[in-house]
């Protein structure tokens, strides 16, 4: 992973999110209680999302809607959907 600056974060329901940019991408990271989930995009905020078991990890499937992706990211927690913090700064990825 390249350097990463973390532009938000936020926590609830035991899970906590972070949102950052690396060079090329946007990253949504989710940890809960060590079960991990990423929703990835690239930096220009235009492509579709990438959902990956871990933010380096290899792409599970692609989604052209925010609220798809937060589902299967959720999913690999093991919560519902809503469950799931957005931090403000990840709150307008999607297509």
């Amino acid at each position: 992973m390249t350097d990463a600056e973390v532009v938000d974060d936020a926590e609830a329901n035991g899970i906590t999110a972070r949102y950052y940019l690396t060079d090329d991408e946007r990253v949504l990271a989710f940890d809960r209680e060590g079960a991990t989930a990423a929703i990835a995009q690239n930096v220009e905020g235009y492509a579709m999302l990438k959902v990956r078991p871990t933010p380096a990890g290899d792409e599970l499937e692609r989604y052209y809607g925010f609220d798809m992706a937060l589902d299967h990211a959720a999913e690999l927690l093991g919560v519902a959907p809503g469950a799931l913090p957005v931090p403000d700064g990840a709150a307008d990825m999607g297509m």
